[in-house]
């Protein structure tokens, strides 16, 4: 048996297992003179690509790049998914082949994805950032330095796996270092802050983490604050009035592009100042100035969003509106509401309701103790009113800038909740409330029209993707139910033959396929087994796997190729428009034989009683449903006791950019390697090991099949 695996946090806390992958990927970035890197790690059995370890800017500028699924359509996404390099030579070229990664990279630029892998394992991506000056094509030398960096990568990632310590992402991810920028001298250093002091314009530097590290005396002054305020801090929280979301718009521009960046904002109560960005490898140069008289027209000017939304939502909720029209189920919703809108509105707590059954029902949440949500779930509308129910019943929206105008209306609520400011939002999609978006603060918050538009807004992008996701998630059901319903809910008994079976659903998609397997007892010396895959992925394919199930259960029994004959027959009469292919097996349990015979499906594997794997190359005849007059020949093997026949359908084994017989091979040599475990075990591990090679865009149906020992 395994043992337990204790992971390496990939977070900002150093560990062994943290070290040699960002050594691995500085080496990366220092070879092909990439200005920013992003190591992305996906973590067996999930979906989520995210980020660890950040090299060229700052955590919080990187924060909007923090994780994605494996299906997103952004380039690292599809790298790992497609196992390919991408690459994206201009900010032109992204804007057309991922609009939202170039929404959120407003600078010219240019950018390479690749998987970072080892054989078949999948362990993330790395993504790479030059300046948009650089030359459109990737060089042949920056080529093979990334496809070489990411196999480092791989094999450093492996080896940390196999030695029992997998590296995982941490909370935060972490930053690699850097080489420490050369200090001058100190007669040059006095005079670089002599010549500085004496220009007639405030000079700020920040270092890679975007914390003020110097200020001239004139900076302090058009900023009215100190010196002492600003160093150390960041500059939107030494200055409250400075647009976060601006500034980080800016910031990202300037590292990514190398150009200088600038943009004007209204230090209150009058004077507008202009922020001119330098950057390079050490940091940021900030001149500010005071604005010419054309730019403070821009007082003048409403603009479609406000300037001064609640710092830093403007990004968040651009990330928000491109995320959702991608979300499918309500967990989804859930899940990208709670990553955007906390810290787009600096929120500590979120709880997001739906109606059921005259109940309120938490579909998730986020900054709440177990006792609290659980206080409220299941809650009748009907009960004594509270702000959630009252946002449900009658669409109305609440704010409560303090625990005592909460208190006043709704007594008990802040001591139960440990919170001191409340949102209510009511979520509507066609005119009637469908839930409720709760926020909160662990400290009083005013809000001001303008948030309180922004807010009210939000919560109508979330209910359109909810009332979405409530649809689909009733589809997804259905069609579950559906295809169970047409699978064997339990292998039968038959004697002499032990035997297991599993099926597993694509891991994306409503639709649902056409895989199915069967083993059938013919009488007590004998049992046949099947398995096939319809073709497409919707109802009408398990509708018709239903009738091939059926077919092949109406005349088993008879020779192999006779079974495929009459199921290829019904097919062409019914002319559904679909294809099947299908392995059936004739299963003599007296004489240890088996007659398989198929139909365009995938070639089966017979593990010897020693141990040996080998794939059957059987004579295949045409998939069903194509010639009425197709003939299936059928092939004796030999199936002693302690032998094992695995019938499988292609999403076992199938990987992107992979070659099929290599896969088929690999499946050969599981079978092999996992000789001594169970049939149960065995079924179990080879699904598993189908699932660690990549995310699964298909369907698994898995059937094995075994003699006993005894048998015979």
């Amino acid at each position: 048996m395994e043992g337990v695996r204790h992971p390496v946090d990939c977070g900002p806390a150093e560990g062994s297992g943290a070290r040699l992958p960002a050594a691995a990927a500085a080496q990366v970035v220092q070879e092909t003179g990439a200005c920013v890197g992003l190591v992305y790690l996906l973590p067996r059995g999930e979906r989520v690509l995210r980020l660890a370890m950040i090299s060229g800017v700052p955590r919080q500028i990187a924060a909007p790049w923090a994780r994605y699924t494996v299906t997103s359509p952004v380039p690292v996404a599809d790298a790992v998914r497609e196992r390919r390099l991408v690459w994206l030579g201009s900010q032109e070229e992204a804007a057309y082949r991922y609009p939202r990664a170039a929404l959120l990279l407003s600078c010219p630029f240019a950018m390479a994805a690749a998987p970072i892998t080892t054989g078949t394992v999948v362990w993330g991506g790395l993504v790479l950032l030059w300046p948009g000056s650089r030359p459109v094509r990737l060089s042949e030398y920056e080529h093979d330095a990334i496809v070489s960096g990411c196999h480092r990568l791989g094999l450093l990632l492996q080896q940390a796996a196999n030695g029992g310590h997998p590296v995982v992402p941490g909370s935060e991810p972490h930053v690699l270092s850097q080489p420490a920028p050369r200090t001058p001298a100190p007669a040059g250093a006095l005079a670089a802050v002599d010549f500085a002091e004496r220009l007639p314009e405030g000079c700020c530097a920040l270092d890679r983490d975007s914390r003020i590290t110097f200020a001239t005396a004139r900076a302090a002054d058009l900023l009215k604050t100190d010196i002492p305020h600003l160093l150390g801090s960041l500059p939107w929280k030494a200055l409250p009035w400075l647009d976060e979301a601006l500034f980080e718009d800016r910031h990202r521009a300037a590292v990514i592009s190398r150009r200088p960046a600038s943009f004007t904002v209204l230090r209150p109560p009058d004077q507008w100042l202009s922020f001119h960005l330098h950057a390079d490898a050490r940091g940021i140069s900030v001149r500010i100035t005071p604005a010419a008289d054309e730019a403070q027209e821009t007082r003048h000017t409403a603009p479609a969003i406000p300037v001064r939304a609640p710092a830093p939502a403007l990004h968040h909720l651009m990330r928000l509106a491109a995320t959702l029209t991608e979300a499918v189920g309500v967990q989804d919703v859930v899940d990208q509401a709670a990553d955007e809108i906390m810290p787009a509105f600096d929120a500590q707590g979120l709880i997001m309701f739906m109606a059921q059954d005259d109940r309120l029902r938490v579909v998730g949440h986020c900054g709440y103790s177990t006792e609290v949500v659980d206080h409220f779930d299941g809650a009748r509308l009907s009960d004594p009113p509270t702000p959630a129910a009252r946002a449900l019943a009658d669409g109305v929206t609440s704010f409560f800038a303090s625990p005592d105008e909460m208190e006043q209306m709704y007594p008990g609520i802040p001591a139960l909740t440990k919170k001191e400011a409340w949102a209510f939002l009511p979520l509507i999609a066609s005119g009637h409330p469908i839930g409720c978006l709760v926020l909160s603060y662990d400290r009083p918050h005013s809000f001001d029209p303008q948030e309180r538009a922004v807010l009210i807004s939000t919560a109508g992008l979330i209910a359109q993707a909810l009332d979405r996701a409530r649809l689909y998630d009733a589809k997804h059901r259905l069609a579950q139910g559906l295809q169970a319903g047409l699978l064997p809910h339990a292998l039968p008994n038959v004697p002499d033959l032990e035997a297991a079976a599993r099926y597993l659903p694509a891991e994306r998609g409503m639709d649902i396929g056409g895989d199915f397997y069967d083993l059938i007892p013919l009488d007590p010396t004998a049992a046949a087994a099947a398995i096939g895959d319809v073709q497409g992925h919707n109802i009408t394919a398990a509708a018709l796997m239903g009738q091939v199930r059926t077919a092949i259960h109406a005349t088993a029994g008879a020779p192999p190729g006779d079974v495929l004959a009459r199921a290829n027959r019904l097919l062409t009469d019914l002319n559904p428009g679909l294809f099947t292919s299908c392995l059936y097996a004739h299963l003599d349990l007296v004489h240890h034989r088996g007659h398989l015979a198929t139909a365009g499906h995938l070639p089966p594997i017979l593990r010897h009683p020693d141990g040996r794997a080998e794939v059957l190359d059987l004579p295949t005849g045409l998939l069903l449903g194509i010639d009425p007059a197709a003939t299936y020949p059928t092939t004796e093997i030999p199936l002693p006791p302690g032998a094992l026949l695995a019938l499988y359908t292609d999403g076992l084994v199938e990987t992107p950019g992979a070659d099929l017989e290599d896969a088929i091979n690999d499946l050969a040599g599981q079978l092999t390697q996992a000789e001594h475990h169970s049939i149960d075990a065995l079924a179990d591990s080879l699904v598993h090991y189908a699932g660690q090679r990549a995310p699964r865009s298909d369907d698994i149906a898995l059937l094995l099949i075994s003699p006993n020992r005894t048998s015979g």
